[in-house]
């Protein structure tokens, strides 16, 4: 148990990070009972993120297939190419071929015994492909011609320019064969003039039927679970049966399926006409390959990382595959410039741009376009943002704005610029989050949603107003710049509240969005706390405090104008390291031009479930203005983070138990001894009831994972016959309502509709098969990423031997955080705890947006250099 993922036991360096720097030869021999390890530790934030294979048998069988073949099998692979031999089956080489009448059936019954060889280690799944039953057959006639490549060697990986050249210069070869499945892939395999490759035919099978039966007969003939049917036509559209017959490796695209149970099921279908050189199989591995590491939280890899993954999967020739995939456009290539410390970067124009070393990165055009946009996002708020009048052109224009007080063709900013009154504040703010979505047409609406610029004065005077010196200076920071990078622990939330308190006292629509509702509740208090006699509208004084989920869907905030964009001047965005590049390309792009936005977040905690490290990349860019707060978290707890944010794990004194370290032997005692402390030791030590700690371990599987503690919670805490589809009454539950997201809930019933929950005091209702797809799971225990961005009075983290692999600097500050009041340590991991803190401080991600945040300041640079 070594991460925080939802199920299998394979590590994410070795699955969803090839090639990265804790990349290990990958062992592929996992049950498919754990086939939904779909979330990596760098990913895994909520449980239910895995696939809907859940725990049914995968496609064919779960060892089948060659992704973890020797050297020798890796050599041997070319010696029978059927990369391209197309889905028709119909070879123009006389070559042996086996009589039809056996049909699929034989086939998968020769593949299921191949697969229980396999299972019950009597043969290695890296001789799936050789062994397998198929006619004798070293050397075909119609070996692949040397010169096969050439149609896309010419657009290598080391060339190409980003993102758009890779698809301006995609080539279609004038050869095609007229493959149905993928036309471009079959004409690169099998240019005019090349000999078919000798194979035999695969079986005739009758024409699949329309719509999801016929996608069930497709499954049920390659040996696939039928549970696959509607997340496979869901993936694949309309036409999912003729492409799975066609393409069977294209059922990886469905989540959960892994690359050897594609195989199985491709043998089973194909017959022996198909190969670990299939071309087909070979682009489905890299489209594969970069989806898990965009689950390890990757938005590329290096091109050498790729290749050496292919190479790994028994792929012949990895160099071709890649270069098809870019020629196809499955793929995109970019340039990265390689950063040498100590060394400065070159300026534009002095010669030296060639000398700088980059790395060669590919990725797929969903992350791309992502990262793209949330650059181009910041570019724009920081660039159209009009910077508030100096002081001393302000002080000619206190009792009335004159016109001259601004040089914006804007018309309602000069009368706006009069207006820094708590008075108008009131008025314009309080109905919007009924108002924003619907009123802006009208007149009177249009008043109100008239720009607001308070002067330089008025910011001012709110800053010297400011609880603390550290929020003075993010309100001063806010005001003169549309972007604002914000750090600081928990205690420095405060500062983001006193800041939305400030704006809204000048009359600026501002919220502030947290990832979660318990992040929500916390900002909520803390504006209670900074505007006491605030009059934030017919609601509480947290009004202004949203959860991104919310002010995204319109169910918080204040709702969007008429033009779509959200209806708010200021927004501070916190828990910013949990923002995942495709929602945060999302909510840049719902601000209006001159709106301010305010990331603020711990840089210390562990990065978002989904691709991307959007903050740690803005800050290391040093793109916009930074503030790092001076507000220390006090107390025990708040020493002891403190320390292993700057890589030291020291004792600190608690004098009201307010940590307590508790040794255990092995991962038994470690479950008990956590189910006594949230049972019997806290509540009567320190008066924290069992509801109100919360349970952290490293990851799901292992022998005190989530799984297993919450078994053991739930047996001691609320035992029952799981009569609600494993859920009963009274449990508590995490809640996944989309990837990358957890909800901690409690049931209170179940109906036809589904399983009902209550989401700290919203109630909400799962349908059946959401349920059974793993949306919700026992909730006592969950890993850190799980619990980054919420706060419980009590935390117990659990450290047993088998999770030592799995911690990083990052893992263990997040998981010690969690506690308010108190935190208990089960260790079991001994030194490697205080060695992880030390000398691990996280799991790096491959990711653009650095690079990208620097070519545009650069170029926002240029004009003014040039003048």
């Amino acid at each position: 148990m070594s991460t925080d993922r939802l199920a299998g036991e394979t590590p994410p360096e070795q699955e969803a990070a090839p090639g990265t720097a804790d990349a290990q030869t990958p062992d592929d021999t996992a049950s498919p009972a754990d086939s939904d390890a779909a979330a990596p530790e760098d990913s895994a934030a909520a449980a239910g993120e895995d696939a809907p294979v859940s725990d049914e048998q995968a496609p064919g069988a779960s060892g089948a297939g060659a992704g973890t073949p020797d050297a020798g099998a890796a050599r041997e692979a070319p010696a029978a190419p059927s990369s391209g031999a197309p889905s028709s089956g119909t070879p123009s080489s006389p070559s042996p071929s086996p009589s039809p009448s056996p049909s699929a059936k034989a086939t998968a019954d020769a593949l299921a015994a191949a697969v229980r060889a396999v299972e019950n280690g009597e043969r290695s799944a890296a001789s799936f492909f050789n062994d397998a039953p198929r006619p004798a057959r070293q050397t075909p006639p119609a070996a692949r011609p040397a010169e096969a490549g050439p149609a896309t060697g010419s657009h290598a990986p080391q060339g190409t320019p980003p993102a758009p050249a890779a698809q301006a210069t995609r080539p279609h070869p004038p050869q095609e064969t007229g493959g149905p499945a993928r036309p471009p892939v079959d004409g690169t395999a099998a240019p005019a003039g090349a000999p078919a490759p000798a194979g035999p035919a695969p079986a005739p099978r009758p024409a699949a039927a329309p719509g999801i039966e016929g996608v069930r007969q497709v499954l049920a003939a390659g040996g696939a679970p039928e549970a696959l049917a509607e997340p496979a036509a869901e993936v694949l559209g309309e036409r999912a049966a003729e492409a799975l017959g066609e393409d069977p490796w294209q059922l990886l695209g469905v989540p959960g399926v892994r690359p050897e149970q594609a195989d199985a099921f491709a043998r089973a279908l194909l017959g022996a006409a198909c190969g670990p050189g299939d071309e087909r199989r070979a682009q489905a591995l890299v489209g594969w390959l970069l989806e898990q590491a965009a689950l390890a939280g990757h938005s590329a890899l290096e091109a050498a990382a790729l290749r050496a993954a292919l190479a790994q999967r028994a792929v012949p020739d990895p160099d071709e595959a890649l270069q098809t995939a870019i020629a196809d456009g499955a793929v995109l290539v970019f340039q990265d410039a390689i950063e040498e410390p100590g060394k400065a970067r070159p300026a534009a124009g002095d010669g030296e741009e060639d000398e700088q070393p980059v790395r060669i990165l590919l990725g797929l055009d969903r992350y791309a376009m992502a990262e793209e946009s949330v650059a181009d996002g910041l570019a724009r708020l920081l660039n159209t943002f009009e910077a508030v009048a100096e002081p001393p052109r302000d002080t000619t224009a206190d009792g009335e704005a004159p016109g001259a007080d601004t040089t914006t063709a804007e018309p309602a900013a000069p009368d706006a610029d009069a207006a820094p009154a708590a008075e108008p504040s009131a008025e314009s703010t309080a109905p919007s989050p009924e108002a924003g979505t619907t009123g802006a047409p009208a007149g009177a609406d249009d008043t109100a949603h008239r720009p607001v610029r308070p002067s330089a004065d008025a910011w001012e005077a709110a800053a010297a107003a400011a609880p603390s010196p550290s929020a003075a200076e993010l309100i001063r920071a806010a005001a003169h710049s549309g972007l604002v990078a914000h750090t600081g622990a928990e205690a420095a939330r405060a500062e983001p509240a006193a800041l939305l308190a400030a704006a809204r006292s000048l009359g600026l629509r501002a919220f502030g969005a947290t990832h979660t509702e318990n992040g929500r509740r916390r900002l909520a208090a803390d504006l209670a706390r900074s505007a006491p006699d605030a009059a934030d509208g017919p609601g509480e004084p947290g009004a202004a405090a949203v959860t991104v989920a919310g002010l995204l869907s319109g169910r918080q905030g204040p709702g969007r104008d008429a033009d779509g964009a959200l209806a708010l001047d200021l927004l501070v965005v916190l828990d910013a390291p949990q923002l995942d590049l495709e929602t945060a390309a999302l909510l840049v792009e719902s601000l209006t031009d001159g709106t301010r936005l305010v990331l603020s977040g711990d840089p210390g905690v562990l990065w978002s479930a989904g691709p991307g490290r959007l903050f740690a990349d803005l800050l290391a860019a040093r793109f916009c203005p930074q503030v790092a707060s001076r507000t220390p978290d006090f107390g025990p707890i708040g020493e002891l983070v403190s320390g292993i944010g700057i890589g030291e794990l020291s004792q600190v004194e608690a004098p009201g138990k307010e940590v307590v370290i508790v040794p255990a032997r092995d991962a038994g005692e470690a479950v008990h001894r956590t189910v006594q402390l949230v049972a019997d030791s806290v509540p009567r030590a320190l008066g924290v009831p069992a509801e109100q700690t919360q349970v952290i371990t490293v990851g799901h599987g292992g022998a005190a994972g989530t799984r297993a503690l919450n078994a053991a919670l739930k047996e001691r805490l609320n035992p029952g016959p799981g009569r609600f589809g494993g859920f009963d009454a009274g449990d508590r539950v995490a809640y996944a309502p989309a990837p990358g997201r957890t909800v901690p809930a409690t049931v209170t019933g179940a109906d036809a509709s589904g399983l009902h929950l209550d989401c700290d005091g919203a109630a909400a209702v799962v349908p059946r098969e959401q349920v059974a797809g793993g949306a919700v799971r026992h909730g006592w225990a969950l890993t850190a990423h799980q619990a980054a961005g919420m706060r419980w009075p009590a935390a117990v983290v659990v450290l047993p031997g088998d999770a030592a692999g799995g911690l990083t600097r990052a893992w263990v500050y997040t998981a010690f955080s969690r506690g308010e009041q108190h935190l208990s340590v089960v260790q079991g991991v001994d030194q490697a705890l205080p060695r992880a803190v030390a000398e691990v401080p996280v799991k790096e991600r491959t990711t653009r947006l650095r690079t990208l945040l620097r070519h545009s300041a650069q170029d926002a640079e240029e004009p003014s250099a040039d003048n």
